[in-house]
């Protein structure tokens, strides 16, 4: 786990830098960071409109991806979250909510189980 944890801080390093370099930070408001990560999401479902799944383009998938972690990234660095700690938190929260008895091979809301 220390790899990854290593791992997520070099790609928020590499990203912060990016934005320094361009002066960008004043722009990275959690608001308009917010709004990129919707955008780049669309994005990413764009790849799939009027396909199925396997016809996607996988290079893009990749690309519009990459700019969703971004994103998410430096929303994540905007708070001060630490994104292994956040997602291992909702992990739990949601085996509380969908416990493997009830929700093993079925794909209901947690309220309907």
């Amino acid at each position: 786990m220390e790899h990854l944890v290593s791992d997520l801080k070099d790609v928020t390093d590499a990203l912060l830098k990016f934005r320094d370099d361009r002066d960008w930070a004043q722009f990275h408001n959690s608001k308009d960071l917010a709004l990129a990560l919707n955008i780049e999401a669309s994005e990413l479902l764009e790849t799939y409109l009027w396909k199925s799944a396997e016809e996607a383009n996988i290079a893009r998938v990749k690309e519009e991806l990459a700019d969703v972690f971004a994103f998410a990234f430096l929303l994540a660095e905007q708070y001060g979250f630490d994104v292994k700690q956040i997602v291992l938190e909702k992990i739990a929260k949601n085996a509380l909510k969908y416990p493997v008895e009830k929700s093993k091979g079925v794909s209901k809301k947690y309220t309907e189980l």
